[in-house]
């Protein structure tokens, strides 16, 4: 992780912090009005969808371009899997064998892509009940916002396009969405087992003849 990736985090934890802030107090005043007492696990879900937001907003969007900042030569990348490419090209050009293709930027560039949304896909499976094609869906669709807000200069509000518009981010932050969703599945389907009593058995589908006397 860079320099700039950290100090990024650094912002999105204050902006966490300040926003959450702000969320809290009506929330616990709402909690107390309609319940009669406060309900931890919906104040620590508000808590982890907020963090989850601010921190993945200031690890796409920061830091902002400065006075010095040289602009991109290429601003749009529309190769799906370029990223194996860029891979084989980095080795080379590093003089490293083609064994240590984990350990390259790219790679782990790519795999920060995929997790970067899982737990977006882990919100859309337990606190938003959608399937997971829903789920893909949703990944695709933030993640194309995003990288339309990156090829616009967030929508003309930074002096030039500072990242690049990139369609392997489409599709491994999508793969990451699918997931969490996928984890999420599975965090519940433990949970459920959890709950239930040992040794029950799931319970049988039963034929009911109407006309037959019971």
């Amino acid at each position: 992780m860079t320099n700039a990736q950290v100090t990024a985090l650094q912002y999105g934890f204050i902006g966490f912090l300040a926003l959450w802030t702000v969320v809290l107090v009506p929330q616990l005043l709402t909690q107390l009005a309609r319940h009669g007492g406060l309900r931890p696990r919906g104040i620590a879900t508000t808590a982890a969808v907020l963090f989850y937001a601010c921190m993945t907003l200031a690890v796409v969007f920061l830091p902002l371009p400065g006075p010095g900042t040289r602009r991109l030569t290429q601003t749009v990348q529309l190769h799906p899997f370029q990223w194996i490419t860029d891979i084989h090209t980095e080795l080379i050009k590093h003089g490293e064998p083609f064994s240590q293709w984990f350990a390259t930027q790219t790679f782990q560039q790519a795999c920060l892509n995929v997790l970067l949304f899982v737990p977006l896909g882990v919100f859309a499976r337990i606190l938003w009940r959608r399937g997971l094609v829903g789920t893909t869906l949703i990944g695709f669709a933030a993640s194309l916002l995003i990288e339309i807000t990156q090829l616009t200069a967030n929508f003309g509000t930074a002096p030039h396009v500072y990242r690049i518009f990139d369609v392997d981010d489409l599709m491994n932050n999508a793969f990451g969405a699918g997931v969490g969703w996928v984890f999420g599945a599975l965090l519940l389907t433990l949970l459920r087992g959890k709950r239930s009593p040992v040794g029950v058995q799931p319970a049988r589908r039963e034929r009911v003849h109407l006309a037959q006397a019971r």
